[in-house]
């Protein structure tokens, strides 16, 4: 591939990272309240994610969500009740005590866990890698799955780098939160608030 459309897809990349959706929010929301490090493993899962899409969508596999409406709805009603799940946790997530010790924080693996399944369970992602992806791929160049997943881990890249400097951003917040249980109670509930809006927009969104 020559490097124009890389440039411009990279660009492209970046501006759709900073996009506020369900993966930046939950990134921005959850290093508020426990840290950066929460926020770089939630991130590592929806990147793991992003992966598997990738590669679904170099295979062709997500062309099946263009044609089949159940298997589309199945997806995004799965995908909504996981959003509605967190949303839960959310409002029943009670403070921490003022030295920050974990009360009911999430050990990595399962926070890890959680981007990974919420990045995954959205139907769209693969819809929209399938219409993104091959308008910077050139057919003529050959290896045309090549390409699409070469693109694929670039915005993986982008997004891994984008989710990051959001995290630690937001995990600066966590120091002065740690001090105000208020504080911790309002971001749950406007982290509840999110989730379930999110929830709502993906279980009535269409192909």
């Amino acid at each position: 591939m020559s490097p124009e459309p890389l440039i411009t897809f990279a660009i492209a990349s970046t501006l759709l990272a900073l996009v506020p959706g369900p993966d930046n929010i939950f990134v921005l929301t959850q290093s508020a309240l426990f840290g950066r490090k929460s926020g770089i493993f939630i991130t590592l899962g929806l990147c793991t994610g992003l992966l598997v899409h990738t590669s679904v969508v170099a295979l062709g596999i997500a062309a099946l969500f263009l044609v089949s409406q159940t298997a589309f709805t199945v997806l995004k009603l799965i995908g909504a009740s996981y959003l509605l799940y967190l949303a839960w946790n959310a409002f029943l997530a009670k403070a921490r005590n003022m030295n920050g010790n974990a009360m009911n924080v999430p050990e990595l693996a399962a926070l890890y866990q959680q981007g990974f399944i919420l990045n995954l369970s959205n139907p769209k992602i693969a819809i929209f890698f399938l219409a993104f992806l091959p308008q910077f791929a050139n057919p003529e160049a050959g290896n045309l799955a090549g390409q699409l997943f070469l693109l694929g881990i670039i915005f993986l890249i982008i997004s891994l780098i984008v989710f990051i400097l959001i995290a630690s951003l937001a995990g600066l917040i966590s120091q002065w939160l740690k001090r105000s249980a208020k504080a911790q109670l309002l971001l749950n509930r406007i982290a509840g608030l999110v989730f379930i809006s999110l929830a709502l927009r993906l279980a009535t969104a269409s192909r």
